[in-house]
Protein backbone atom coordinates (compact mmCIF):
# COMPACT_ATOMS: atom_id res chain seq x y z
CA UNK A 1 0.00 0.00 0.00
CA UNK A 2 2.82 2.40 0.94
CA UNK A 3 4.69 1.62 -2.28
CA UNK A 4 1.56 2.21 -4.39
CA UNK A 5 0.95 5.63 -2.84
CA UNK A 6 4.54 6.89 -2.89
CA UNK A 7 5.83 6.15 -6.37
CA UNK A 8 7.74 8.42 -8.77
CA UNK A 9 4.53 10.04 -10.03
CA UNK A 10 3.54 11.02 -6.50
CA UNK A 11 7.05 12.39 -5.92
CA UNK A 12 6.85 14.52 -9.07
CA UNK A 13 3.42 15.81 -8.02
CA UNK A 14 4.73 16.75 -4.55
CA UNK A 15 7.75 18.54 -6.08
CA UNK A 16 5.49 20.42 -8.52
CA UNK A 17 3.12 21.49 -5.73
CA UNK A 18 6.10 22.60 -3.61
CA UNK A 19 7.50 24.71 -6.46
CA UNK A 20 4.12 26.29 -7.17
CA UNK A 21 3.52 27.05 -3.48
CA UNK A 22 7.03 28.48 -3.09
CA UNK A 23 6.62 30.68 -6.18
CA UNK A 24 3.31 32.12 -4.99
CA UNK A 25 4.62 32.67 -1.45
CA UNK A 26 7.81 34.38 -2.64
CA UNK A 27 5.84 36.60 -5.05
CA UNK A 28 3.49 37.67 -2.26
CA UNK A 29 6.43 38.52 0.02
CA UNK A 30 8.13 40.48 -2.77
CA UNK A 31 4.88 42.32 -3.54
CA UNK A 32 4.53 43.31 0.14
CA UNK A 33 8.08 44.72 0.16
CA UNK A 34 7.46 46.72 -3.02
CA UNK A 35 4.13 47.99 -1.62
CA UNK A 36 5.89 49.12 1.59
CA UNK A 37 8.56 50.87 -0.48
CA UNK A 38 5.92 52.67 -2.57
CA UNK A 39 4.12 53.90 0.55
CA UNK A 40 7.45 55.23 1.84
CA UNK A 41 7.90 57.05 -1.47
CA UNK A 42 4.47 58.68 -1.14
CA UNK A 43 5.23 59.70 2.44
CA UNK A 44 8.52 61.25 1.30
CA UNK A 45 6.67 63.00 -1.51
CA UNK A 46 4.22 64.48 1.01
CA UNK A 47 7.11 65.70 3.17
CA UNK A 48 8.73 67.29 0.13
CA UNK A 49 5.46 69.06 -0.76
CA UNK A 50 5.20 70.35 2.81
CA UNK A 51 8.76 71.69 2.69
CA UNK A 52 8.31 73.41 -0.66
CA UNK A 53 5.00 74.98 0.36
CA UNK A 54 6.11 76.05 3.84
CA UNK A 55 6.97 79.79 3.78
CA UNK A 56 9.10 79.39 6.92
CA UNK A 57 11.20 76.53 5.48
CA UNK A 58 14.09 76.86 3.06
CA UNK A 59 13.53 74.99 -0.21
CA UNK A 60 16.25 72.48 -0.97
CA UNK A 61 17.34 70.61 -4.08
CA UNK A 62 16.66 67.34 -2.26
CA UNK A 63 12.99 68.21 -1.79
CA UNK A 64 12.67 69.05 -5.47
CA UNK A 65 14.33 65.78 -6.51
CA UNK A 66 12.09 63.74 -4.20
CA UNK A 67 9.03 65.53 -5.54
CA UNK A 68 10.07 64.69 -9.10
CA UNK A 69 11.43 61.16 -8.67
CA UNK A 70 8.76 59.79 -6.31
CA UNK A 71 5.90 60.77 -8.59
CA UNK A 72 7.22 59.07 -11.73
CA UNK A 73 5.63 55.63 -11.65
CA UNK A 74 3.03 55.54 -8.84
CA UNK A 75 -0.50 56.72 -9.83
CA UNK A 76 -1.78 59.20 -7.22
CA UNK A 77 -4.30 61.99 -6.67
CA UNK A 78 -3.93 64.81 -4.15
CA UNK A 79 -7.18 66.32 -2.80
CA UNK A 80 -8.33 68.77 -0.16
CA UNK A 81 -10.39 67.77 2.85
CA UNK A 82 -13.46 68.68 0.76
CA UNK A 83 -12.25 66.30 -1.98
CA UNK A 84 -11.34 69.06 -4.39
CA UNK A 85 -8.58 67.73 -6.62
CA UNK A 86 -5.26 69.54 -6.20
CA UNK A 87 -3.11 67.46 -8.55
CA UNK A 88 -2.70 64.00 -10.10
CA UNK A 89 0.14 61.92 -11.52
CA UNK A 90 0.60 58.88 -13.78
CA UNK A 91 -3.02 58.64 -14.90
CA UNK A 92 -4.54 58.36 -18.37
CA UNK A 93 -4.85 61.98 -19.57
CA UNK A 94 -7.15 61.02 -22.45
CA UNK A 95 -9.65 59.41 -20.07
CA UNK A 96 -9.43 62.40 -17.73
CA UNK A 97 -10.53 64.64 -20.61
CA UNK A 98 -13.18 62.24 -21.95
CA UNK A 99 -14.73 60.98 -18.68
CA UNK A 100 -15.84 63.41 -16.00
CA UNK A 101 -16.04 60.76 -13.31
CA UNK A 102 -12.65 59.19 -14.13
CA UNK A 103 -10.72 60.84 -11.27
CA UNK A 104 -13.55 60.26 -8.81
CA UNK A 105 -13.69 56.59 -9.76
CA UNK A 106 -9.93 56.33 -9.38
CA UNK A 107 -10.11 57.82 -5.89
CA UNK A 108 -12.64 55.17 -4.89
CA UNK A 109 -10.41 52.48 -6.40
CA UNK A 110 -7.35 53.79 -4.52
CA UNK A 111 -9.33 53.85 -1.27
CA UNK A 112 -9.81 50.09 -1.58
CA UNK A 113 -6.08 49.56 -2.09
CA UNK A 114 -4.37 51.85 0.44
CA UNK A 115 -5.10 54.15 3.34
CA UNK A 116 -4.60 57.76 2.13
CA UNK A 117 -1.72 59.84 3.54
CA UNK A 118 -2.73 63.15 5.14
CA UNK A 119 -0.86 66.40 5.78
CA UNK A 120 -1.73 69.87 7.06
CA UNK A 121 -1.96 72.75 4.64
CA UNK A 122 1.04 74.98 5.44
CA UNK A 123 -0.99 78.09 4.62
CA UNK A 124 -4.04 77.01 6.66
CA UNK A 125 -3.37 74.66 9.60
CA UNK A 126 -7.09 73.91 9.96
CA UNK A 127 -7.19 72.34 6.49
CA UNK A 128 -6.03 68.74 5.90
CA UNK A 129 -5.02 67.50 2.47
CA UNK A 130 -4.83 63.86 1.42
CA UNK A 131 -3.06 61.73 -1.15
CA UNK A 132 -4.72 58.65 -2.62
CA UNK A 133 -2.39 56.33 -4.51
CA UNK A 134 -2.56 53.07 -6.42
CA UNK A 135 -0.09 50.44 -7.54
CA UNK A 136 2.83 50.92 -9.92
CA UNK A 137 3.24 48.75 -13.02
CA UNK A 138 6.12 46.92 -11.33
CA UNK A 139 3.98 45.99 -8.31
CA UNK A 140 1.17 44.77 -10.56
CA UNK A 141 3.60 42.64 -12.55
CA UNK A 142 5.09 41.09 -9.42
CA UNK A 143 1.63 40.43 -7.97
CA UNK A 144 -0.05 38.97 -11.07
CA UNK A 145 2.77 37.55 -13.20
CA UNK A 146 3.16 34.33 -11.13
CA UNK A 147 -0.59 33.73 -11.33
CA UNK A 148 -0.56 34.20 -15.11
CA UNK A 149 2.49 31.95 -15.32
CA UNK A 150 0.79 29.25 -13.26
CA UNK A 151 -2.36 29.44 -15.41
CA UNK A 152 -0.25 28.98 -18.55
CA UNK A 153 1.64 26.06 -16.99
CA UNK A 154 -1.64 24.49 -15.83
CA UNK A 155 -3.04 24.93 -19.35
CA UNK A 156 -0.08 23.09 -20.87
CA UNK A 157 -0.29 20.36 -18.21
CA UNK A 158 -3.97 19.83 -19.05
CA UNK A 159 -3.12 19.60 -22.76
CA UNK A 160 -0.37 17.06 -21.99
CA UNK A 161 -2.71 14.99 -19.80
CA UNK A 162 -5.42 15.01 -22.48
CA UNK A 163 -2.84 14.01 -25.10
CA UNK A 164 -1.53 11.16 -22.93
CA UNK A 165 -5.07 10.01 -22.13
CA UNK A 166 -6.04 10.08 -25.80
CA UNK A 167 -2.89 8.19 -26.77
CA UNK A 168 -3.51 5.56 -24.07
CA UNK A 169 -7.11 5.11 -25.18
CA UNK A 170 -5.96 4.78 -28.78
CA UNK A 171 -3.42 2.15 -27.72
CA UNK A 172 -6.07 0.29 -25.74
CA UNK A 173 -8.42 0.36 -28.72
CA UNK A 174 -5.71 -1.06 -30.96
CA UNK A 175 -4.98 -3.82 -28.42
CA UNK A 176 -8.70 -4.62 -28.10
CA UNK A 177 -9.14 -4.72 -31.85
CA UNK A 178 -5.98 -6.79 -32.39
CA UNK A 179 -6.90 -9.33 -29.73
CA UNK A 180 -10.44 -9.62 -31.04
CA UNK A 181 -9.34 -10.13 -34.64
CA UNK A 182 -6.70 -12.66 -33.63
CA UNK A 183 -9.21 -14.57 -31.48
CA UNK A 184 -11.73 -14.69 -34.33
CA UNK A 185 -8.99 -15.80 -36.73
CA UNK A 186 -7.73 -18.55 -34.39
CA UNK A 187 -11.27 -19.86 -33.87
CA UNK A 188 -12.00 -19.95 -37.58
CA UNK A 189 -9.86 -22.95 -38.53
CA UNK A 190 -10.97 -25.39 -35.78
CA UNK A 191 -14.59 -24.31 -36.29
CA UNK A 192 -14.44 -25.24 -39.95
CA UNK A 193 -12.90 -28.58 -39.04
CA UNK A 194 -15.51 -29.25 -36.35
CA UNK A 195 -18.30 -28.41 -38.77
CA UNK A 196 -16.92 -31.02 -41.16
CA UNK A 197 -16.81 -33.66 -38.43
CA UNK A 198 -20.41 -32.82 -37.48
CA UNK A 199 -21.53 -33.38 -41.07
CA UNK A 200 -19.74 -36.72 -41.12
CA UNK A 201 -21.42 -37.76 -37.86
CA UNK A 202 -24.81 -36.88 -39.33
CA UNK A 203 -24.20 -39.35 -42.13
CA UNK A 204 -23.60 -42.07 -39.54
CA UNK A 205 -26.89 -43.25 -37.95
CA UNK A 206 -25.09 -44.17 -34.73
CA UNK A 207 -23.71 -40.68 -34.31
CA UNK A 208 -26.75 -38.64 -35.37
CA UNK A 209 -27.77 -37.70 -31.84
CA UNK A 210 -24.21 -36.74 -30.94
CA UNK A 211 -24.00 -34.64 -34.11
CA UNK A 212 -27.11 -32.64 -33.13
CA UNK A 213 -25.65 -31.74 -29.72
CA UNK A 214 -22.23 -31.02 -31.18
CA UNK A 215 -23.79 -28.75 -33.78
CA UNK A 216 -25.31 -26.63 -31.03
CA UNK A 217 -21.88 -26.15 -29.49
CA UNK A 218 -20.33 -25.44 -32.86
CA UNK A 219 -23.02 -22.83 -33.57
CA UNK A 220 -22.27 -21.28 -30.19
CA UNK A 221 -18.57 -21.14 -30.97
CA UNK A 222 -19.33 -19.63 -34.37
CA UNK A 223 -21.41 -16.95 -32.64
CA UNK A 224 -18.54 -16.17 -30.27
CA UNK A 225 -16.13 -15.97 -33.23
CA UNK A 226 -18.54 -13.70 -35.09
CA UNK A 227 -18.78 -11.40 -32.06
CA UNK A 228 -15.02 -11.12 -31.73
CA UNK A 229 -14.73 -10.47 -35.43
CA UNK A 230 -17.14 -7.56 -35.14
CA UNK A 231 -15.31 -6.19 -32.08
CA UNK A 232 -12.14 -5.98 -34.17
CA UNK A 233 -13.78 -3.89 -36.90
CA UNK A 234 -16.46 -1.24 -37.29
CA UNK A 235 -19.77 -3.15 -37.00
CA UNK A 236 -22.69 -2.56 -39.33
CA UNK A 237 -25.82 -1.22 -37.59
CA UNK A 238 -29.31 -2.13 -38.78
CA UNK A 239 -32.86 -1.20 -37.77
CA UNK A 240 -33.85 -3.98 -35.35
CA UNK A 241 -36.72 -4.68 -32.98
CA UNK A 242 -35.13 -4.25 -29.54
CA UNK A 243 -37.92 -6.09 -27.72
CA UNK A 244 -37.57 -9.21 -29.87
CA UNK A 245 -33.78 -9.25 -29.39
CA UNK A 246 -34.11 -8.98 -25.61
CA UNK A 247 -36.83 -11.63 -25.46
CA UNK A 248 -34.59 -14.07 -27.37
CA UNK A 249 -31.66 -13.47 -25.01
CA UNK A 250 -33.88 -13.81 -21.93
CA UNK A 251 -35.16 -17.13 -23.28
CA UNK A 252 -31.58 -18.28 -23.90
CA UNK A 253 -30.41 -17.34 -20.39
CA UNK A 254 -33.61 -18.69 -18.79
CA UNK A 255 -32.84 -22.18 -20.08
CA UNK A 256 -29.50 -22.01 -18.27
CA UNK A 257 -30.82 -20.60 -15.00
CA UNK A 258 -32.47 -22.42 -12.09
CA UNK A 259 -36.22 -22.51 -11.52
CA UNK A 260 -35.74 -20.20 -8.55
CA UNK A 261 -34.93 -17.24 -10.84
CA UNK A 262 -37.88 -15.24 -12.19
CA UNK A 263 -37.51 -13.15 -15.38
CA UNK A 264 -39.74 -10.17 -16.26
CA UNK A 265 -39.79 -7.93 -19.35
CA UNK A 266 -41.66 -4.67 -18.74
CA UNK A 267 -42.74 -2.59 -21.74
CA UNK A 268 -45.92 -0.96 -23.05
CA UNK A 269 -45.11 -1.61 -26.71
CA UNK A 270 -44.77 -4.65 -28.91
CA UNK A 271 -42.06 -3.26 -31.17
CA UNK A 272 -39.34 -0.66 -30.58
CA UNK A 273 -36.76 -0.31 -33.33
CA UNK A 274 -33.25 1.09 -33.09
CA UNK A 275 -29.99 0.99 -35.06
CA UNK A 276 -27.97 -1.84 -33.51
CA UNK A 277 -25.63 -4.64 -34.40
CA UNK A 278 -27.66 -7.65 -33.29
CA UNK A 279 -24.84 -10.09 -32.34
CA UNK A 280 -22.98 -7.45 -30.32
CA UNK A 281 -26.15 -6.12 -28.69
CA UNK A 282 -27.09 -9.70 -27.72
CA UNK A 283 -23.63 -10.06 -26.19
CA UNK A 284 -24.25 -7.01 -23.97
CA UNK A 285 -27.64 -8.28 -22.77
CA UNK A 286 -26.15 -11.74 -22.19
CA UNK A 287 -23.30 -10.28 -20.08
CA UNK A 288 -25.70 -8.21 -17.99
CA UNK A 289 -28.03 -11.17 -17.41
CA UNK A 290 -25.14 -13.50 -16.51
CA UNK A 291 -23.79 -10.93 -14.04
CA UNK A 292 -27.27 -10.66 -12.52
CA UNK A 293 -27.45 -14.45 -12.12
CA UNK A 294 -24.03 -14.50 -10.45
CA UNK A 295 -25.02 -11.68 -8.10
CA UNK A 296 -28.19 -13.51 -7.02
CA UNK A 297 -26.40 -16.86 -6.57
CA UNK A 298 -29.18 -18.83 -8.26
CA UNK A 299 -32.22 -17.29 -6.58
CA UNK A 300 -34.10 -14.03 -7.12
CA UNK A 301 -35.71 -11.79 -9.73
CA UNK A 302 -34.40 -10.19 -12.90
CA UNK A 303 -36.49 -7.53 -14.59
CA UNK A 304 -35.82 -5.70 -17.85
CA UNK A 305 -37.70 -2.44 -18.34
CA UNK A 306 -37.76 -0.95 -21.85
CA UNK A 307 -38.83 2.70 -22.19
CA UNK A 308 -39.39 4.33 -25.57
CA UNK A 309 -38.72 8.07 -25.29
CA UNK A 310 -38.72 10.82 -27.92
CA UNK A 311 -35.01 10.83 -28.71
CA UNK A 312 -33.73 7.70 -26.98
CA UNK A 313 -34.51 4.20 -25.75
CA UNK A 314 -33.85 3.26 -22.13
CA UNK A 315 -33.20 -0.35 -21.13
CA UNK A 316 -32.91 -1.02 -17.38
CA UNK A 317 -31.65 -4.45 -16.31
CA UNK A 318 -32.35 -4.89 -12.57
CA UNK A 319 -31.60 -7.81 -10.27
CA UNK A 320 -32.29 -8.61 -6.61
CA UNK A 321 -28.72 -9.70 -5.94
CA UNK A 322 -26.08 -8.66 -3.43
CA UNK A 323 -25.48 -5.22 -4.97
CA UNK A 324 -22.28 -3.26 -5.57
CA UNK A 325 -20.46 -1.21 -2.95
CA UNK A 326 -20.05 2.53 -3.61
CA UNK A 327 -16.28 2.29 -3.95
CA UNK A 328 -16.63 -0.44 -6.61
CA UNK A 329 -19.29 1.25 -8.77
CA UNK A 330 -16.65 3.41 -10.46
CA UNK A 331 -14.51 0.32 -11.15
CA UNK A 332 -17.05 -2.14 -12.58
CA UNK A 333 -16.34 -1.15 -16.20
CA UNK A 334 -12.55 -1.22 -15.88
CA UNK A 335 -10.84 -4.16 -17.64
CA UNK A 336 -9.74 -6.82 -15.19
CA UNK A 337 -11.96 -5.73 -12.31
CA UNK A 338 -14.12 -8.53 -10.87
CA UNK A 339 -15.48 -9.56 -7.48
CA UNK A 340 -15.94 -13.18 -8.58
CA UNK A 341 -13.45 -15.89 -7.68
CA UNK A 342 -13.44 -17.05 -11.28
CA UNK A 343 -13.49 -14.69 -14.23
CA UNK A 344 -11.35 -12.25 -16.19
CA UNK A 345 -13.35 -9.09 -15.46
CA UNK A 346 -13.84 -8.28 -19.16
CA UNK A 347 -17.60 -8.79 -19.64
CA UNK A 348 -18.79 -5.36 -18.46
CA UNK A 349 -15.78 -3.63 -20.01
CA UNK A 350 -16.59 -5.16 -23.39
CA UNK A 351 -20.28 -4.37 -22.97
CA UNK A 352 -19.57 -0.69 -22.28
CA UNK A 353 -17.26 -0.51 -25.26
CA UNK A 354 -19.94 -2.05 -27.51
CA UNK A 355 -22.67 0.36 -26.35
CA UNK A 356 -20.60 3.54 -25.95
CA UNK A 357 -18.28 3.33 -28.96
CA UNK A 358 -20.05 1.16 -31.51
CA UNK A 359 -23.65 2.19 -30.82
CA UNK A 360 -22.90 5.78 -29.66
CA UNK A 361 -25.04 5.17 -26.58
CA UNK A 362 -24.26 4.76 -22.91
CA UNK A 363 -24.03 1.90 -20.41
CA UNK A 364 -23.90 2.83 -16.73
CA UNK A 365 -24.87 1.73 -13.23
CA UNK A 366 -28.20 3.45 -12.63
CA UNK A 367 -28.57 2.32 -9.02
CA UNK A 368 -27.09 -0.22 -6.64
CA UNK A 369 -27.57 -1.00 -2.97
CA UNK A 370 -25.81 -3.66 -0.97
CA UNK A 371 -28.13 -6.55 -0.15
CA UNK A 372 -30.92 -5.26 -2.44
CA UNK A 373 -29.61 -5.42 -5.98
CA UNK A 374 -28.25 -3.49 -8.94
CA UNK A 375 -29.76 -1.77 -11.96
CA UNK A 376 -27.72 -1.26 -15.14
CA UNK A 377 -29.03 1.23 -17.71
CA UNK A 378 -28.47 1.11 -21.47
CA UNK A 379 -29.24 4.31 -23.39
CA UNK A 380 -29.61 3.97 -27.17
CA UNK A 381 -30.05 7.02 -29.36
CA UNK A 382 -32.76 6.96 -31.98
Amino acid sequence: MFTQLFNWRTLLAVVAITIVTGTVFYSNQLAKKIAAGERLKIEQWVEAVKDLNNPDAIATTLSTEILTDNSKDIPMIAVTEKDSILDHYNLDTNKIKAEKSYLTDKIEEFKQLHTPIEWKNPFDSTQTNRVFYGESKLLKQVRYYPIIQLVIVAFFIIIILITISTRNKSTQNQVWAGMAKETAHQLGTPLSSLQGWVEMLKDNPAGEKIAIEMEKDVDRLRLVSDRFGKIGSTPHLEETNIIAQIENMVAYIKRRATDRVDFFINTNEKEITALINAPLFDWVIENLLKNALDAMEGKGKISITITNETSQILIDVADSGKGISKQNIAKVFKPGFTTKKRGWGLGLSLSKRIIDQYHKGNLSVKHSELGKGTTFRIVLRK
